[in-house]
């Protein structure tokens, strides 16, 4: 089962306007997760 990327804590973000910003690559990461937990759950939920 694919795990979720760890939440960048609120101090990690230098506030500077970084693109992209350290939350933006966590959502990226985010909905690489979901969509690799769907496609997981999608092979084992037909077992």
């Amino acid at each position: 089962m694919p795990q979720p990327p760890e939440q960048p804590d609120l101090n990690d973000c230098c506030g500077n306007g970084c693109d992209p910003c350290i939350f933006d690559l966590h959502d990226l990461a985010m909905d690489q997760y979901r969509q690799a937990l769907r496609a997981w759950e999608s092979r084992h939920n037909g077992t």
